[in-house]
């Protein structure tokens, strides 16, 4: 089996420049997780992902102190609703994970879960020409046990 018989397609995309608040009104829209981003000819550069949105707790450098991170900033818990106000006007391709993995509509599900579990990423785009045509994403791999079982 392969990653054009369980990739959900076609795959929605957004452009470089595309603020976040398009990206969330995007994937809540069409019900998605992820969306890779595409330059002007339409090929992949990077991957905004639902994670990308949320609050994440790192250390702070030479510390054992941990604090919240945001867009790659430290904040405290009372000044993170100001920080999403601003970050509505946020392009795609300042909070991007790139490269993004892909993978081709040829590559087996075993190099797709290989690709999930080395870059520990609930999704992977399917490209042709390195233009994104679908998504695999665990999901999708549920439904593809589930549905060998039947």
């Amino acid at each position: 089996m392969k990653a054009k018989d369980i990739m959900t397609q076609p795959a929605i995309t957004v452009r470089e420049e595309t603020t976040l608040e398009q990206v969330a009104r995007s994937m809540l829209e069409h019900r998605i997780g992820c969306l890779p981003v595409v330059d002007a000819n339409g090929s992949i550069v990077g991957i905004v992902t639902e994670s990308d949105f949320a609050e994440k707790e790192k250390c702070v450098p030479f510390s054992t102190f941990r604090a919240p991170q945001l867009f790659g900033e430290w904040f405290s818990p009372a000044e993170l609703e100001k920080v999403y106000r601003a970050a509505r006007l946020i392009a795609a391709r300042d909070i991007m994970t790139r490269p993004a993995a892909t993978v081709s509509e040829d590559a087996s599900i075993h190099d797709v879960m290989t690709l999930m579990l080395e870059y520990d990423v609930n999704r992977i785009p399917v490209v042709r020409d390195g233009k994104p045509v679908g998504i695999v994403a665990r999901h999708d791999l549920l439904k593809m046990m589930i549905a060998r079982r039947q």
